[in-house]
């Protein structure tokens, strides 16, 4: 019998990897968690199950421990068949069920063992009393790899939770002491931007030693953390059978996590803290589409139109009538004062840090480069103040339109109403500093376009990475969405569309506007200024 299982592993590529764990209906924690991170990692998950709990994203409310026969009968039916390249240990809940795997250890002696010593909940509850704690310390003797977060680190060396990484690193020397065994000490629980892990190597035999080996990682803001120490834990195991290196093992755990973690708005699981996204590396199913794919198309027409625009053909050929482009530019310094304050509405809005600083930098942006451009050019052309005048029933529609959906929208609707005055107007930009290039382009005395300087804000590559940056946030906030919300999306990117349409016409059409009405008053016989 052992000598078929161990050539049947000799010959496999995909490594069996056993958890061993409770369950979480949820699916968040626990073995389900173990299963999809194995899975992901690139293992075939093996379970056997120690505690069956009723718990959810909000809580544990009961917990069934099924008989430790019960439970090495689960052990040796597997071990009987299987060959294991890894084995990860997560809750055990008992004294009992501790010696139990303990015991099955020593008889099996698989060659990795990672150990997840669940003993504090997330509240900071004991889940384990003293007689367990002490059987847990036991089994971790046993493991290759032990992986308590700060609170459990603390049980463990019978100190209070550490508050500092320095004292946590201290800690988690400590422990590999007592153990003889490998520890990761986690940084997930303690302050900071940075979230750091430690693999502390156990006691040095001969050769060249070990080194405790620090993988620096970023901090993700997000509530979604249900079950990431039982996927890290699972992902190591994993990673470790494939590649037979711990730091290395580490290492690619902890940046699948990451990604996990930050991929985890795409899932809509319960109303507390989510669980990660374990198959976020995977390809997006094929029914998913991406948001700026279904607004471009939703759009062609519309684009069509702005480009074929007098407004945007004369400042193409620098034939706009300098009064025309005043009246744009003046329009669009009103516009600019309520676009910033939605945007600043869109960063509050936001999800992660990342989002809201780029939302609060285009504010911003809005209120320092555009507006200087525009108070430039009016005071030197047009012998006007910046900001001066009434709103043109376009620009007063369009803000509107952005403050409604500010007011009343989710962060994804606001996202997709925002967008198009990046979007729309980089295509705008690049098409006119494309046609400029070309002969016959009419320019002022001096040889310069008269318009060269808005050209280039708009045609510049610092704006264009801007809106590549909207971009990929609306997509984000797509995939995040409800149903409901993403034919929002659309909705809103569509009018907004439109309004940018028509704002870039409101000079003819106020012209035309004020040239229907002195008609009309001759027609009445009106005596005009």
């Amino acid at each position: 019998m052992e000598a078929a299982r161990t050539s049947r592993s000799a010959g496999s590529r995909i490594p069996n990897i056993l958890s061993i764990a409770g369950s979480d209906p949820s699916g968040g924690a626990g073995i389900q968690a173990d299963i999809k991170s194995i899975s992901a990692n690139g293992g075939y998950a093996l379970a056997v199950v120690t505690a069956l709990t009723a718990q959810n994203t909000l809580g544990v409310t009961g917990v069934h421990t099924p008989p430790v026969e019960f439970l090495r009968r689960q052990l040796d039916a597997v071990s009987d068949d299987v060959a294991l390249d890894a084995v990860k240990i997560g809750m055990l809940g008992s004294a009992d069920v501790a010696r139990c795997v303990a015991q099955w250890l020593d008889d099996v002696l698989p060659a990795v063992v990672v150990l997840d010593p669940v003993m504090v909940a997330t509240s900071g509850a004991r889940l384990l009393d003293d007689d367990a704690v002490r059987a847990v310390v036991d089994l971790a003797a046993r493991a290759s790899l032990v992986t308590p977060n700060i609170a459990e680190l603390a049980v463990l060396v019978g100190a209070e939770p550490a508050a500092s990484w320095p004292e946590a690193l201290h800690q988690g020397e400590v422990l590999a002491a007592l153990l003889g065994t490998r520890v990761l000490v986690k940084g997930g629980h303690l302050p900071g931007e940075r979230c750091p892990d430690a693999l502390i190597p156990g006691p040095q035999g001969p050769g060249e030693p070990e080194q405790t080996v620090v993988v620096d990682g970023r901090r993700v803001d997000t509530e979604n953390a249900h079950g990431t120490g039982c996927s890290l834990s699972s992902a190591i195991a994993t990673r470790y059978a494939v590649t037979a290196d711990w730091p290395e093992a580490v290492r690619e755990a902890k940046f699948w996590l990451e990604g996990a973690l930050e991929s985890s708005c795409s899932l809509d699981v319960g109303r507390g803290s989510g669980p990660v996204h374990h198959f976020h590396s995977m390809p997006e199913p094929r029914h998913h589409q991406l948001f700026t794919d279904l607004a471009w198309r939703d759009t062609a027409a519309i684009r069509r139109d702005v480009l074929g625009l007098p407004f945007v053909a004369g400042l193409t050929d620098g034939s706009l009538r300098p009064a025309d482009f005043a009246y744009y530019l003046q329009q669009d310094a009103l516009y600019l004062r309520e676009y910033s304050g939605v945007l600043a509405r869109t960063a509050a809005l936001a999800p992660a840090d990342d989002e809201r600083l780029f939302w609060l930098r285009a504010a911003t942006s809005c209120l320092e480069t555009e507006a200087e451009l525009h108070r430039t050019w009016l005071t030197r052309e047009a012998g006007t103040r910046f900001g001066e005048g009434s709103a043109d029933p376009v620009t007063r529609a369009y803000c509107d339109h952005l403050m409604a959906t500010a007011a009343r929208g989710s962060y994804a609707e606001l996202v997709a109403a925002v967008l198009p005055c990046f979007w729309l107007y980089a295509v705008v930009g690049d098409y006119v500093q494309e046609q400029v290039r070309d002969e016959g382009v009419e320019r002022g005395p001096d040889g310069v376009h008269p318009y060269a300087q808005w050209i280039a804000t708009y045609a510049d590559p610092g704006f264009a990475e801007a809106t590549a940056q909207a971009k990929r946030v609306a997509d984000r906030a797509h995939r995040c969405a409800s149903p409901t919300e993403r034919a929002a999306m659309l909705r809103a990117f569509h009018w907004s569309s439109v309004y940018e349409r028509d704002f870039f016409d409101a000079a003819r059409s106020s012209r035309m506007r004020a040239g229907s009405l002195r008609a009309a008053d001759l027609r009445e016989g009106a005596v005009l200024p």
